[in-house]
């Protein structure tokens, strides 16, 4: 049973960093392309960032694009968002998630799991 449990989520300042964790079980993430996505009330997903297998190719919204990293640790299995200098704009409920197609447009990426998510909130 494949489990993506995220944590790191929090309230920050503009400006402020945050880095989420995705801990996975039945699921290996250093085969498969993972990545993030958030979502707020009322909106699409959109995605945010991916990994492929390995970490040989990383993709990032430009959106977020200078401002989060995406990694990998493959001995914990765990998948990582490191956020800096975060903006209103990034507050959202932040999702781990295997990818099956990424898509020049974000709101189009496709996935097979999904975590419950963690709450990103930045104040002004």
């Amino acid at each position: 049973q494949v489990q993506l449990v995220e944590s790191g989520g929090g309230s920050v300042q503009a400006g402020g960093s945050l880095r989420l964790s995705c801990a996975a079980s039945g699921y290996t993430v250093s085969n498969y392309f993972m990545g993030w996505f958030r979502q707020r009330p009322g909106e699409e997903r959109e995605g945010v960032a991916a990994i492929w297998a390995g970490s040989s190719y990383k993709y990032y919204a430009d959106s977020v694009k200078g401002r989060f990293t995406i990694s990998q640790d493959n001995a914990k299995n765990t998948l990582y968002l490191q956020m800096n200098s975060l903006k209103p704009e990034d507050t959202a409920m932040y999702y781990c998630a295997a990818i099956r197609e990424v898509a020049p447009d974000t709101t189009r990426w496709e996935y097979n799991y999904w975590g419950q998510g963690t709450q990103v909130t930045v104040s002004s």
